[in-house]
């Protein structure tokens, strides 16, 4: 196949749930010629509390939808998927798969000045420790900071973006980020860029924040560009999204991830691949 063949191929966008959304709108922003194919597992969401085993069965299953699907890139927009199954998984596959963690990591090194980075998450995210790792892994003198904010989904999946109660929520939970003076702050969660504003005026302007679905779309970009397979800009792109149940309130919350309704969703049996 010819590099005009595989530029013209999808990028296909995973996660388990609808937080991966914002990556799509990433990559939309940033690769606006490029076709898309999203599948959210959303009848089995969170990944976060499963075996490492399980995990790793979901992802290769999601995955090889992708593959079906004939995309030229994945990316595992999903930092459960991303921290406990893409080393195992990837040397499965010819296919290249980006995750969400190492790029947020490489963002959140080169942007700390005073050595002192913090990493917000949920729950899973945080205990996995997988961004301090990659961080440290880069420069190794990082102090990071975690710190888990399970309200934070919920609070963004039921819509509450500009209400008071997630400002205190937000105030309660970032003061301990506070109290040890880092300079930047990892939005470790998909969900979370939904909340950058709140969190943004609690931290103050002298912290960085950083976005990693916005880090996840542009080292694509680069990856992308670097191999010859971006896709020219033209006004027929092509954006697909499945899931793997209860389409109608998939539709409703990915309106506020993509700011604009979904007309079209299609509900796959993830199982049988």
């Amino acid at each position: 196949m010819n590099t005009e063949d595989q530029r013209e191929k999808p990028i296909g966008v995973f996660d388990s749930g609808v937080g991966g959304l914002t990556v799509v709108a990433e990559i939309i922003r940033q690769l606006p010629g490029e076709n898309i194919v999203y599948f959210g597992d959303v009848g089995r969401t969170p990944y976060g509390g499963r075996s490492k085993e399980q995990i790793i069965k979901f992802t290769r299953q999601d995955v090889n939808f992708m593959r079906e699907h004939k995309v030229k890139f994945v990316v595992a927009a999903c930092n459960t998927v991303s921290a406990a199954a893409l080393d195992t998984v990837k040397s499965d596959y010819e296919t290249e798969i980006l995750g969400v963690i190492t790029p947020g990591a490489k963002a959140a090194v080169g942007a700390t000045h005073n050595k002192r980075v913090g990493i917000i998450g949920t729950v899973a995210t945080i205990s996995s420790d997988s961004y301090a790792r990659e961080i440290q892994k880069l420069s190794a003198d990082i102090k990071v900071f975690s710190l888990a904010c399970p309200l934070f989904v919920p609070l963004v999946e039921e819509g509450y973006i500009d209400k008071e109660a997630t400002r205190l929520i937000a105030e309660d939970y970032l003061q301990t980020l506070i109290d040890v003076d880092i300079d930047t702050l990892v939005l470790g969660c998909t969900h979370y860029p939904l909340l950058k504003h709140v969190i943004a005026s609690v931290m103050g302007k002298g912290v960085k924040l950083i976005d990693s679905a916005e880090a996840t779309a542009h080292e694509l970009a680069e990856i992308l560009s670097h191999n010859n397979l971006m896709r020219p800009w033209t006004s027929d792109t092509s954006h697909k999204y499945y899931v793997s149940d209860v389409p109608d309130r998939f539709s409703q919350v990915a309106g506020q991830f993509l700011g604009h309704n979904i007309p079209n969703i299609t509900r796959v049996d993830i199982t049988r691949y």
